[in-house]
């Protein structure tokens, strides 16, 4: 069905594919030979995309988050996809604002900005007053945006159906990326969640213990004025983070010191919202990172969030030491108990690759070390070994490739390890100990109790079931089946090839003391009854197929 009513959409696909030079589909598409199906270029992936239009850059977007299904290449390709769509005209704009107000224009708004600050794939922000002299953005929905992604949702979904039948399909996991774009995109049409999860972010980043809330900004949003495709928060004041001159600054501060404080600021900002509250903002990217005019950071779009549950939590944090380390058996375990699946794993093959991939760092000094591309090479790895990791794996790499890519650049003095070691040493005590370590020793010393008291009981229990023999073991071997039936019949052989040796003296001995006819017959028939199941012993022998 969607084949017929995406007709016209398919054929400008195929257009823009043919324009851009992707030499398998001209092929495939000319009756050529084709090889085994292969990615566009990462440069041709991202001109395709472009091409196609917003939904399209959103699919870039999201692929730019799967290090662990794509190559660091097209990762870093379409991760610069983020501000490159076309503004859509003010007059167009403002239909869309007086449709989701309660109210005129005119009575909300004292002046709008018709030039767009950013434009995105979905929206666009323009920088408006309110009647009572509050600065505000106004984060807008492009106008039949979500007619257009209901039409290419349906041609992603079909073609996604039809790919991943064939191998190429398993092997890049094209059913499962095509449904979390639909849900990924389906959600970003409703700004009420992003209005959620910037609250959401703003509460947890407004107490810490490892940075001074007060230095770090997330927007406020204006409730009222707020709806599915109209987003109004509080205006921050300031430019982007790599573009701020510090040498410049108003607050009287040395440049060298204020990057350095800025730096420590920022990583500890994102590792408590990885690591501590498992909800974290996902696309740290320079435009999404301002430094205000009164020398504070503010985090901006809060569109593609992530989640950690406290399990994952400690075995990324695991796997940070692990890391640090250089450890290739301690990173396969930690992989497998992070896996979705559960598939066999070689794990001596594992803990190789790993070992392979981790060797060429045993020289390089923890300060020269790329931890983020250390994480994309482990998903790699796991990606070779058919591991199937969670979604949320590829957000936390990317965050984390993200985050370490603007310090350095913010930051050319940047030392990784000396950032993290404090905050890796702080998150081990409190998985150790929790938030509140008296109330953690005070538990462990009640289950340490309760193992006392119960521990006797339980011993003497079980001697009572040994001495009365009523204890039972119950054991399942995979495989012993096979195993067992394979005994059966060779015993089973053992038994008629002794019968039929049985058989065939018992008849010699009858021949050689035959004074009648009777036992001549008798004889007669232990010969003929040893033959015919001696012949059906060799039958079956050679049937099973077991003669050498």
């Amino acid at each position: 069905m969607f084949l017929t009513q995406t007709v016209p959409r398919q054929r400008e696909i195929i257009e823009v594919v043919l324009r851009n030079g992707w030499d398998y589909m001209r092929r495939l598409l000319t009756g050529g030979k084709t090889d085994e199906p292969q990615l566009p270029t990462p440069a041709v992936l991202k001109n395709i995309l472009v091409d196609l239009g917003p939904v399209y850059v959103k699919l870039g977007q999201l692929l730019s988050t799967r290090p662990d299904l794509l190559s660091a290449s097209y990762i870093e390709e379409l991760s610069t996809l983020q501000d490159e769509v076309p503004p859509v005209p003010w007059s167009d704009i403002e239909v869309v604002i007086r449709k989701q107000l309660k109210r005129p224009l005119e009575e909300t708004f004292s002046t709008i900005n018709p030039v767009p600050v950013a434009a995105g794939s979905i929206a666009q922000t323009h920088r408006a007053t309110l009647v009572d002299g509050r600065e505000v953005a106004l984060k807008v929905q492009r106008p039949g945006i979500d007619a257009t992604i209901a039409q290419d949702i349906a041609l992603i979904q079909g073609i996604a159906d039809l790919v991943a039948r064939t191998d190429f399909g398993q092997t890049y996991e094209i059913k499962s990326v095509a449904e979390e774009f639909t849900k990924a995109l389906e959600a970003e049409l409703d700004f009420t969640r992003e209005a959620g999860y910037t609250d959401e972010l703003r509460r947890n980043l407004s107490r810490s213990r490892w940075f001074d809330p007060t230095q770090l900004v997330v927007a406020e949003i204006y409730w009222n004025l707020t709806t599915e495709k109209l987003l109004v928060m509080e205006w921050l004041d300031g430019v982007p983070f790599l573009a701020a001159d510090l040498n410049n600054n108003t607050n009287g501060k040395d440049p060298v010191a204020e990057r350095q404080a800025i730096t420590t600021l920022l990583f500890r900002a994102f590792f408590q919202q990885l690591y501590i509250d498992g909800f974290f903002h996902a696309d740290p990217h320079p435009g999404n990172l301002f430094y205000l005019k009164d020398g504070r950071v503010a985090l901006l779009d809060c569109g593609m969030v992530g989640r950690l549950d406290p399990r994952t939590q400690q075995i990324l944090t695991e796997m940070l030491l692990a890391i640090v380390d250089l450890d290739a058996g301690r990173c396969a375990q930690l992989t497998l108990q992070l896996a979705d699946s559960r598939q066999p794993v070689i794990m001596s093959r594992l803990e190789n690759d790993y070992d392979r991939m981790l060797r060429k760092y045993h020289n390089v000094s923890l300060t020269e070390i790329n931890f983020s591309q250390i994480i994309y090479e482990i998903l790699q790895v796991a990606r070779n070994n058919k591991i199937r990791l969670p979604s949320n794996m590829g957000l936390y790499a990317k965050t984390l490739a993200n985050l370490e890519g603007v310090a350095r650049t913010f930051n050319p003095e940047l030392n990784f390890f000396d950032e993290i070691k404090p905050l890796i040493t702080d998150l081990f005590r409190r998985q150790l100990l929790g938030d509140n370590p008296v109330r953690s020793l005070l538990r462990t010393a009640l289950d340490i109790k309760s193992l006392s008291l119960q521990s006797p009981r339980q011993i003497e229990l079980l001697l009572d079931r040994l001495t009365s023999e009523t204890l039972q073991w119950n054991l399942s071997l995979r495989g012993l089946d096979g195993v067992r039936r394979t005994m059966d019949d060779a015993a089973n052989r053992l038994s008629f090839s002794i019968l039929v040796g049985s058989l065939i003296m018992g008849a010699a001995i009858i021949t050689t003391k035959a004074q009648t006819s009777e036992l001549s017959f008798l004889s007669s028939v232990l010969f003929a009854a040893a033959s015919l199941l001696g012949l059906w012993l060799i039958i079956s022998t050679l049937r099973s197929g077991r003669l050498r």
